[in-house]
């Protein structure tokens, strides 16, 4: 009986394990689409709205979901609040937040070198700017759809088969 509750409870956990690795890799895409729906939604603010980048930012983070909804909330206040260049409030709320997201270092760097840029341009060169980081992104959103498709099922499969190889050795 010892023996039938421990191999249920390695099966569930296993299992529960493959389909976290699998969630991580649908949330990427999620997240990828999120951010360049964010910058699509900063460039109307900047463009149309002329409105000032800490408010936009705040806006911004009204709309999105967590975690990259603090991202622009956090870059909003640090311009607000303190005496800091936009480049450096940028990258101290980006480094703070990226830990939360599910993306990579790629789309990091590709924000980072995105946030050198910020603020400092004409509305038109800073268009151009957010239309280059969309372009970046949306390939890095075609690998992370790619590798979901070819691993999200993989991962399910892998953690309930690790659990069942598990349970065979221990018998």
């Amino acid at each position: 009986m010892i023996k039938l509750i421990g191999a249920i409870f390695i099966l569930i956990s296993t299992t529960w394990a493959g389909f976290e690795l699998a969630r991580h890799l649908s949330e990427r895409p999620r997240q990828l689409r999120q951010l360049k729906s964010a910058l699509q939604s900063l460039e109307a603010e900047i463009m149309y709205g002329h409105t000032p980048l800490h408010e936009a930012s705040r806006r911004l983070a009204a709309q999105l979901s967590r975690p990259l909804s603090w991202l622009f909330e956090s870059f909003g206040n640090r311009l607000a609040t303190t005496e800091t260049t936009v480049k450096e409030a940028w990258d101290e709320s980006l480094r703070e937040v990226w830990k939360l997201t599910a993306l990579k270092q790629g789309e990091f760097e590709i924000m980072s070198q995105f946030g050198e840029t910020l603020g400092r341009h004409d509305r038109v060169s800073q268009q151009k700017q957010i239309q280059l980081t969309l372009n970046h992104l949306e390939r890095e959103e075609a690998e992370a759809r790619d590798k979901q498709s070819k691993y999200e099922k993989m991962m399910k499969s892998l953690g309930f088969l690790s659990g069942l190889l598990l349970i065979i050795v221990m018998i």
